[in-house]
């Protein structure tokens, strides 16, 4: 998985630099080594990392994939009630990681390991319950890590810039392994403002929506990144708007891909390929996907196959069993629809909160949300379906927004969408509340936000 390391590409006096920090691969190895020699001392079955924005991050990661002992990233704002449950359930230990000790041994793994063998123990948010324990392989992530090489023609050549956090599957695994996979050369900044992004001098960028957003706001910033190669976002949906806006001021069209904890990215559009905004490209390599859609419906189900889904979550066999269907098909639980001509996939939301029943229609909320969008007057949005006598479920818009009244966005979305899409309800709050990823949480919008007089 580590090839960078193995020094094919040779080696750089700056290979990775962390908020400011900088060591080549050279360093990163004699540091992550000593990890491997304290894990197989310890004897440990797991090693949890307090995941904060540091080179002792990366070699504790490295470290632990060196010594053969499943990695538990823990997010460093988590409070003791969340990270006692995740060290529970794992059986993980924390380990003093100091990067300046260094060895130039790795031990031998505990007990023989194989590529299917667990690599990194990921939780996840929890947003349906105490958050389950998603156990990768390092075959998974190579397999991953490989087709989005090949799709995003990402190489030693290039030069990765993000500042996201490093206990997800998107800064870690992508930011930080997928930079050791290709040999690409890794700038993490810490936080990830437009400024940042801007001076890092990257040819590949990644981003959430929200950061893409705070640099579109900053048109200097985002015209800073005209001379890079490629731009990527995921883990939610890119706003439209914000993709023209980031296309007006760079030149660039925003790669989108998809993906989930428990099958790493499945979905991806292409380096130099036809991007537009809502989508998020055709299956990588190895990858089936299926719409598991109503009789008549153009929307469905977002059901998967391929070599990197998960091994199953943690301790949990009987939810790892439920979250396939009974020939085997992965459910992702997202609702998502795919053009009969070219296969490219559009991403409406969860089925738990996105897919709206009203009226005997299937609606889904981004593309409310996007029309909501479309409008100057509106920073944020969110669109849920809520019980309705008459309609099954009522569509509510809870957005942020100044000088424009409830009827004026509803009469707005109907003349962009179908009639029957418009909201019957606007509420105005002061914020979409978001996970750290930039996920809206729309169970917390339910509570506390205020109709619009109108």
């Amino acid at each position: 998985m580590l090839t960078a390391l193995t020094g094919v590409h040779g080696d750089r006096a700056d290979a990775v630099t962390v908020a400011g920090r900088t060591a080549s691969y050279e360093e990163l190895l004699g540091a992550a080594r000593q990890v491997a020699v304290d894990l197989a001392e310890s004897g440990v079955p797991a090693f949890a990392v307090n995941a904060t924005p540091t080179l002792e991050t990366v070699a504790a990661v490295v470290g632990a994939l060196l010594a053969g002992v499943p990695c538990v990233p823990l997010p460093p704002d988590a409070g003791p009630a969340e990270r006692g449950r995740i060290l529970r359930d794992s059986g993980a230990r924390t380990i003093e990681v100091d990067f300046v000790r260094r060895s130039d041994r790795t031990p031998d793994p505990a007990a023989v390991r194989t590529p299917d063998d667990p690599a990194l123990i990921l939780y996840t948010s929890g947003t349906t319950g105490a958050p389950k324990g998603v156990v990768l392989s390092s075959a998974a992530i190579t397999a991953d890590l490989d087709a989005l090489a090949g799709a995003w023609q990402w190489s030693a050549e290039d030069t990765l810039v993000h500042g996201l956090p490093l206990f997800h599957v998107h800064g870690l695994v992508l930011g930080v392994l997928g930079a050791l996979r290709t040999g690409s050369r890794l700038v993490h900044t810490g936080r990830p403002t437009p400024e940042a992004y801007a001076a890092a001098g990257g040819s590949l960028y990644f981003g959430v929506p929200t950061v893409w957003s705070r640099i579109a706001r900053e048109p200097q910033a985002a015209a800073a990144l005209s001379g890079a190669r490629l731009l990527v976002s995921g883990s939610a949906a890119l706003p439209a708007p914000v993709f023209r806006d980031i296309e007006r001021a760079s030149g660039h069209r925003i790669v989108e891909r998809y993906g989930m904890t428990e099958t790493l990215i499945t979905v991806s559009g292409r380096a130099g390929g036809d991007l537009h905004p809502g989508t998020v490209g055709t299956p990588l390599p190895g990858i089936t996907t299926r719409i598991a859609a109503e009789d008549g419906a153009e929307i469905g189900e977002l059901q998967l196959t391929g070599p990197t889904l998960f091994s199953g979550y943690l301790g949990r066999p009987e939810a790892t069993a439920a979250a396939y269907t009974e020939d085997g098909w992965f459910r992702t639980g997202d609702i998502a629809a795919a053009d009969e001509k070219d296969g490219v996939h559009r991403i409406v939301g969860r089925a738990s909160t996105d897919l709206i029943k009203s009226g005997g229609y299937r609606i889904g909320a981004g593309e409310i949300e996007n029309a909501l969008l479309d409008h100057p007057r509106v920073r944020e949005a969110a669109v849920v379906g809520v019980p309705d006598a008459d309609l099954g479920q009522r569509i509510v818009a809870f957005v942020v927004a100044e000088g424009v009244t409830g009827a004026e966005l509803t009469d707005f979305v109907a003349a962009h969408l179908s009639v029957h899409k418009r909201p019957r309800e606007v509420r105005f709050v002061e914020a979409v509340p978001r996970n750290a990823m930039g996920k809206p949480q729309k169970r917390l919008l339910l509570d506390g936000a205020a109709p619009d007089p109108t």
